[in-house]
């Protein structure tokens, strides 16, 4: 296991995580259920299955496409996304 690129995923994706709509599903799931074990259950399955995915097509993208582009690609669609939202286009 390279442990530099475990901390810097586990680093990258914990900040982006942090206080997001995901939290705020838990805490109302959490809240509106009682049931705090199952919630998180459900949110950790959920976001294995996600990762799993993303990790998995980012191998693939990797295969054909150089990582700088793909990261120029995800950049630019991360930026055109929040335009569209203060836009309130999606």
């Amino acid at each position: 296991m390279d442990w530099k690129v475990f901390v810097a995923t586990f680093g990258a994706v914990f900040f982006a995580e942090l206080a997001d709509k995901t939290q705020l599903v838990g805490i109302g799931m959490a809240a509106k259920t009682g049931k705090p074990l199952s919630v998180w259950l459900g949110s950790v399955g959920a976001y294995i299955v996600v990762t799993v995915i993303s990790v998995f097509l980012g191998a693939l993208a990797a295969k054909f496409i150089r990582p700088e582009l793909i990261r120029y690609i995800g950049a630019s669609l991360f930026v055109l996304i929040g335009a569209l939202m203060l836009f309130r286009v999606i």
